[in-house]
């Protein structure tokens, strides 16, 4: 059964408060504030790898959540404290913003598959044939060392070639977060909506929630 939204938001919040270290009304504050917390890695938190020294920025409404080692923390609160959202955002240690989307499960639908060319979802099992194909890079993950790796893919497919790829990692209890890469010369068809489509709607049939995630820079995707 697909989930709300208001149900999909709670448990992502709740993911990122651990993530971050810090509480849910931090991220969904309905003041412009900036909240400092001190980094932790809480049971729970997403696998993802933390130097020494770490420093993360957030906002997924008019609050912001800076989470850092003490020495960092100590030096945003020195930057950032008693600036707006635009100045903080533009200062020149914050680099490789991302943007985060989840699925309008009011408005989202499916769409129709394209002429002229297969589908196939696969497993992680059978993702090992792909894993010698290193142009996917953007879709599927080849370090087979990391705490997380590529659990579903859906392949897009021309005269039993493999032409665009979405895969999806399951980073945590809930949360699946999507990649697409599509071979140049088959950019601009449809395939990348068609096939993130698809795995989102795989993803939300089974009671979990798809992210899709891009660099600030990227706007195409």
């Amino acid at each position: 059964m697909i989930m709300t939204q208001k149900e999909m938001l709670f448990i992502v919040s709740s993911q990122l408060a651990i993530d971050l270290n810090c509480s849910i009304n931090d991220l969904s504050s309905e003041r412009d504030s900036i909240i400092f917390v001190e980094a932790k890695e809480n049971p729970g938190c997403r696998p993802f790898p933390r130097n020494t020294r770490y420093f993360e920025i957030l906002s997924m409404g008019k609050s912001i959540v800076v989470s850092a080692t003490p020495e960092r923390l100590l030096i945003a609160k020195t930057q950032m404290q008693g600036k707006n959202r635009d100045t903080v955002f533009s200062l020149p240690f914050i680099r490789g913003l991302y943007l985060h989307f989840l699925p309008d499960v009011k408005r989202i639908k499916p769409m129709a598959p394209l002429n002229f060319f297969s589908f196939e979802l696969i497993e992680r099992e059978e993702e090992v044939r792909l894993l010698d194909i290193t142009r996917f890079s953007e879709a599927i993950i080849y370090n087979t060392n990391l705490l997380w790796q590529t659990d579903l893919a859906m392949l897009a497919k021309q005269n039993g070639e493999i032409v665009g790829v979405a895969g999806t990692s399951k980073t945590c209890a809930k949360l699946w977060q999507i990649g697409i890469e599509v071979l140049q010369q088959y950019r601009n068809l449809g395939l990348a909506s068609y096939l993130v489509n698809r795995l989102t709607f795989d993803i939300l049939e089974r009671g979990e929630i798809p992210s899709y995630d891009v660099i600030a820079s990227n706007i195409a995707s």
